[in-house]
């Protein structure tokens, strides 16, 4: 890849930033990855799986530090509940509250509903490889980070 075709990436990448960012106002104390945790949650769910931690820090790609924390946080505020495995104490299962299934139906219904026939235009096939290729170029700077800290 030159460097023209890359900044450019960089460029596209930014805009993805910024179109996240006009997403609609969460409520107070709520953050986005909240929405993403449910998401996972809820998927699990409906493979009849029960999600823990260590599986949404898989599914998003993130340290289980920063996930352990942030599901405290949303366990506090009422959106998730945690149940400890009857056969192993050890294990911690996740599940959606029901504060967190309105919040979590309220997100999809009312944006991600109203905003799909917007996106008709994006045809799957693009869509899938621009998923793809985020996912790509994400997985080669995270893998390369160190090299460019020097």
């Amino acid at each position: 890849m030159d460097t023209e075709l890359m900044k450019r990436m960089m460029d596209a990448c930014y805009l993805a930033k910024r179109a996240r960012e006009l997403l609609p106002p969460l409520p107070k104390g709520v953050t986005s990855s909240y929405i993403q945790y449910m998401d996972v949650i809820q998927k699990l769910e409906e493979k009849g799986m029960r999600a823990k931690v260590s599986d949404i820090s898989s599914a998003l790609n993130l340290p289980r530090p920063g996930v352990t924390r942030t599901v405290k946080d949303m366990e506090t505020k009422g959106y998730l509940v945690k149940e400890t495995s009857a056969e192993d104490g050890r294990v911690t299962y996740l599940s959606l509250s029901g504060k967190g299934r309105e919040l979590s139906a309220k997100y999809d219904r009312d944006y991600f509903g109203r905003l799909s026939p917007y996106m008709d235009a994006i045809s799957r096939e693009d869509a899938e490889c621009t998923i793809r290729t985020i996912e790509k170029f994400y997985q080669v700077m995270s893998e390369r980070r160190i090299y460019f800290e020097k």
